[in-house]
């Protein structure tokens, strides 16, 4: 009660009145040019972000800047005399865009005179992906390209759009995009997934499909998704399909960047937002988060910190153990950054990363039972940790940009399962995994084991030292390119142990290493007008190593061979071709690679091996449509994609989840996107993907497994076979504040659970909904959040536990209808 009260005190206090601080000068010194040499110099020296709207400006000749000036003196003594004009869009965003076109986008009539100061810029959500001829830039290609010549598909979602309706780490961004998918084993144990490339559904040895970055520090190697909460992040990038060259292992799918806002030297600044949500059905629950940027001294330092605290009320009970709403979650963390100029254009970042989610409980329910309900022996909680420190040096000179970034990572997680024994025949031998439960515990047994909870323990330990360093040529004349090399080290450990009241019998765990040295290249080149042209090639050499453990000593000298160090190479190449025959009209067509490398898993009282895994893709699409100018804009994409030796887990003939190359499969992918502007405040969205895929030649150390369930296997596992993702976004003045609106609805088709007929349950086939607003301006609002407008309960993932029989009795029900209200200041 008292933390209840504690977080509606909090609302109220932050909606006092603040006054703003008015912003510092800053030392400019940008020399004259091409656009498009000076804009990077700019943005830098700014500490803000500039996109363009018209390509045909980054030829533009410009003027120098040098001195001390406000940022939008600055920017406007850089266009002066060209056909270019600056609107600011937020108060770290501009946008450049040629002056022609500015009646094209005065739909409203307005009294104020066009050289009024502060002009709003009324912005539609731009959530599903970026059209041809809006200049964002993709920084994720490391040539900072403009999406007009990425050859492929890329969503950029803003920070602005991801924290509108209140921040909900990933589930923001899996709400506003139809292509990314997870698991929904609960916050901080999900794997994630992009275009039909999913593996499993378990926390295993296997490396993730999808690569994770915070700007461009890799977040893991092979644990699920860290569920970092997306507070002050500029922007979020997602490239669709392998991503090999560029990112290396573990990229099968595609990759996630965030990119956080970075320390600003020009002024001070504290921002606080504080919520509380109702939940329907259950618990109510809270979020509170502060952000604040602070100068220190005149030298172009400043600090960044973030930090927060969220409560997602519980709405599960569990009957039979006379517990209600048990599956309360707790989210804490943080985020700071120090950026040190070390003068002659190189600059240091410091910065680290903390959170901790506990699970009071598991989140599925039982499908026999009554709605929301579950009856289990034991509490299954979980809590997983993430810690990072990153270094990062930079430095441009003469249009190339060096960067070195390393960083060093901690992520641990623990999860127990109900491992409950099923009532028994008299006489009969219960046994789970490779473990004769009763042989075990007879010495002591004094009740049935069936009467008696047990659980299963996990835990997983992940440390990793990851560097790269790049020297980039930044997209422009026609030419950009990257050359790099990084450095990986990982070192990932599982052990598993049962619970018998106040027993415990350790079972066989596993620890995995692997040691990662890489060189790259890639290079984009205008070859001829409207037609660009990019290649580039990834060499890999890793060496893996591990041991079991748990095991005896005679057991592991007998495995010496299995767990071996053995060494792996791998070249993955790319290229493609972006044509502009018309207008507002490209095509393009892309071939890419992706891997990940071998390692060991549990197998029974030992461990196995399982090999690397690879994903050739063949790619075309089509973009039509000027984003932001013109009525609508839409996009399509077909892909084809052959998966060779698949790493997946699944239940083995002894009970247990273990890994191992099933054999090859075939994923078809066809997405699409669709944006219309009717009016300059009210957009129109619509996205949609179709995914096809088989499983085919299995590997014979697994044919065992599905002898009792033949023609199961079918689809790669955990992917729809198709979605839709729709929204209304609406944006308006009324009287001196802003007013907008957001709805949307996503539809998830049918999946599979995972591989074999004991994970063969069927999931998916629901319609998720929600509607934002909020009124206010930059400096105070208040906002409102409905989500699951029907209260519909739908199934996202179909496990509980694997260790009780009656898995298939299993399902992950939708959060119940939840109102949220929030007040958000700043000073």
């Amino acid at each position: 009660m008292h933390a209840r009260l504690s977080l509606v005190a909090a609302a109220i206090a932050l909606s006092l009145p603040v006054q703003a601080l008015a912003a510092d000068e800053r030392v400019f010194d940008v020399p004259k040019g091409r656009l498009s040499t000076a804009l990077p110099v700019m943005s830098r020296q700014a500490g803000i972000s500039i996109s363009v709207m018209d390509a045909k400006l980054w030829q533009s000749r410009v003027k120098p800047v040098r001195g001390r000036m406000s940022v939008e003196k600055a920017i406007k003594r850089l266009l002066g005399g060209t056909d270019a004009r600056a609107v600011r869009v937020s108060a770290t965003s501009w946008r450049i865009e040629r002056r022609l076109v500015a009646p094209r986008l005065a739909h409203r009539p307005s009294p104020a005179p066009q050289q009024a100061p502060q002009p709003r810029a009324r912005e539609p959500s731009h959530d599903i992906v970026a059209a041809a001829r809006d200049e964002i830039i993709v920084t994720a290609s490391k040539t900072d390209t403009p999406y007009s010549h990425f050859a492929g598909v890329v969503t950029q979602l803003s920070g602005g759009d991801l924290a509108f309706g209140g921040e909900r780490g990933m589930d923001s961004i899996l709400s506003r995009t139809a292509t990314v998918s997870s698991t929904h084993l609960g916050s901080g144990r999900n794997k994630l997934f992009i275009r039909g490339i999913a593996d499993s559904s378990f926390t295993g040895p296997t490396q993730s499909t999808v690569g994770q970055y915070l700007g461009d520090i890799r977040l893991s190697y092979n644990a699920p998704d860290p569920d970092l909460r997306l507070y002050d992040v500029d922007n979020v990038e997602i490239l669709e399909g392998p991503q090999g060259t560029l990112y290396g292992a573990g990229s099968l799918g595609g990759i996630i960047r965030v990119v956080p806002k970075a320390p600003d030297p020009r002024a001070m600044s504290v921002q606080a937002i504080a919520g509380v949500s109702l939940t329907q059905h259950g618990d109510p629950g809270g979020d509170i988060a502060a952000i604040a940027n602070l100068p220190v001294g005149d030298n172009g330092h400043a600090l960044r910190l973030v930090g927060y605290m969220l409560t997602d009320g519980g709405y599960i009970d569990n009957p039979l153990r006379g517990q209600n709403d048990v599956n309360r979650v707790h989210v804490r963390g943080g985020r700071g950054a120090f950026r040190f100029d070390a003068g002659d254009d190189w600059t240091v970042d410091l910065g680290g990363v903390y959170q901790s989610i506990k699970s009071i409980d598991a989140q599925y329910a039982d499908k026999a039972a009554e709605p929301l309900t579950r009856n289990s022996m034991v509490e299954q909680n979980a809590s997983a940790r993430y810690g990072l420190g990153t270094i990062v040096v930079m430095k441009d000179w003469d249009g190339l940009h060096f960067q070195s970034s390393n960083a060093f990572i901690d992520h641990r997680l623990f999860e127990r399962f109900d491992a409950s024994l099923p009532e028994a025949p008299p006489g009969s031998v219960i046994s789970a995994g490779a473990v004769d439960v009763e042989r075990l515990f007879a010495p002591i047994q004094i009740t049935p084991l069936s009467d008696v909870p047990r659980v299963l323990d996990q835990r997983n330990a992940t440390r990793m030292f990851v560097s790269e360093n790049r020297l980039s040529r930044r997209y422009h004349d026609g030419l950009g390119w990257v050359v790099g090399a990084s450095f990986i080290d990982n070192r990932a450990r599982q052990n598993r142990e049962y619970g018998y009241g106040s027993l415990r019998a350790v079972l066989p765990g596993v620890t995995n290493k692997i040691t990662e040295v890489t060189g790259y290249a890639e290079a984009t080149v205008e070859v001829i007008p409207d037609l660009v042209a990019a290649g580039g090639i990834r060499l890999s050499h890793a060496r893996l190593g591990g041991m079991a453990e748990g095991v005896s000593f005679a057991l592991a000298q007998a495995g010496r061979a299995t767990t071996a160090s053995r060494n792996e190479t791998d070249l993955l190449p790319s290229f493609s071709l972006l044509a502009t025959p018309l207008h507002n009209l490209r095509l393009y067509a892309r071939y890419q690679e992706g891997f990940r490398p071998g390692g060991l898993a549990v197998d029974g009282n030992f461990v196995r091996r399982f090999l690397n895994d690879q994903v050739r893709t063949w790619e075309a699409g089509i973009r039509i449509g000027d984003n932001r100018q013109s009525l609508f804009d839409a996009s399509l994409a077909v892909s084809h994609s052959i998966w060779r030796n698949i790493q997946a887990d699944f239940i083995d003939s002894t009970g247990f989840p273990t890994t191992a190359n099933i054999g090859d499969g075939h994923i078809t992918s066809v997405s699409g996107a669709l944006a219309m502007r009717p009016t300059a405040a009210l957009t129109f969205e619509l996205g949609a993907v179709y995914n096809h895929s088989r499983v085919d030649n299995l590997t014979l150390e697994i044919l065992p497994v599905f002898d009792s369930a033949p023609g199961r296997l079918g689809r790669i596992p955990n992917v729809a076979t198709h979605a839709m993702r729709g929204s209304v976004n609406y944006a308006t003045v009324i009287g001196d504040e802003d007013f907008r609106v957001n709805g949307w609805a996503n539809y998830i088709g049918p999946s599979r659970l995972g591989i074999g007929p004991v994970l063969g349950e069927s999931q998916g086939d629901y319609i998720d909904t929600g509607l934002a607003m909020r009124i206010g301006n930059d400096r105070r609002g208040l906002s409102l959040t409905l989500t699951n407008l029907f209260d519909s309960r739908g199934n996202r993932f179909s496990l509980g536990t694997p260790f009780v029989e009656g898995n298939a009795g299993f399902m992950t029900p939708l959060r119940p209808r939840t109102l949220r209200i929030a007040v958000d200041v700043a000073y």
